[in-house]
């Protein structure tokens, strides 16, 4: 490849677009994990509805899950439900103590965008399927802080949380110097990565593929959403 003359402005210009597609890829994965939360509160809200909630729920799960993948395709099995589900029963009390003012269940959807406004989940779905099944809190808590502050991947997230960082850190008189160790091969997740997310591309309904360029979703991509929305106006 030839050499550029102006390598000042290539860096500019590349800066720029890496800029670009962080914020891209923060605001997807944000929007999808909003989306989330909000199907889990709706799905709690309706079973505690129904006389037998046990029996109930699940009849619910299968049905939606039919339904929705008829309508979306993959990404809306049973389990997935389940998951949505349980991320609104652990992060809601979370999110309670953040907000000025309890979120209080919407009954109309101006009420739900406002409450939606004012809760910021800063990581990835993946990130939150990891920190589910942590029971501790305070420990889940933690490595959520941690892995925003630090930008850290799935599977730096994975990784620090096998070396029991918490623990040792809970233990430890030297902190600094444990979280000096801690931060050693450290992996910054790219955007690009982010958005070859498995989660995302079957969340905007793309296909996983193993090669492509396009940060996000192509033309054609978009004219199938638009042309299945179409079609369930009708």
């Amino acid at each position: 490849m030839k050499d550029l003359q102006n390598a000042q402005l290539l860096q500019n210009i590349s800066s720029l677009l890496d800029n670009a597609r962080k914020k891209v890829a923060g605001a997807v994965n944000q929007t999808i994990v909003l989306t989330y939360y909000e199907i889990g509160r709706m799905i709690v809200q309706d079973e505690q509805n129904g006389e037998d909630r046990a029996e109930y729920g699940k009849a619910v799960l299968k049905d939606l899950s039919l339904h929705l993948t008829e309508r979306f395709g993959k990404g809306f099995s049973i389990t997935n439900l389940q998951q949505m589900k349980n991320f609104y029963i652990i992060y809601s009390l979370q999110i309670q103590q953040k907000l000025s003012v309890k979120l209080q269940i919407a009954d109309n959807h101006e009420n739900i965008a406002s409450n939606l406004q004012s809760i910021n989940f800063n990581l990835s779905w993946s990130h939150y399927l990891k920190l589910m099944r942590i029971k501790d809190p305070n420990e889940r808590k933690f490595y959520e802080i941690e892995s925003y502050k630090n930008n850290w991947s799935l599977r730096e997230l994975q990784r620090q949380y096998d070396s029991a960082l918490y623990t040792r850190l809970s233990l430890s008189k030297n902190k600094e110097e444990i979280l000096h160790l801690a931060e050693k091969g450290q992996v910054v997740q790219k955007p690009k990565d982010l958005i070859k997310d498995p989660y995302v591309l079957e969340f905007l309904g793309v296909s996983e593929k193993p090669n492509y360029f396009m940060v996000l979703p192509s033309k054609q991509d978009f004219i199938n959403i638009l042309n299945s929305d179409n079609g369930k106006a009708s």
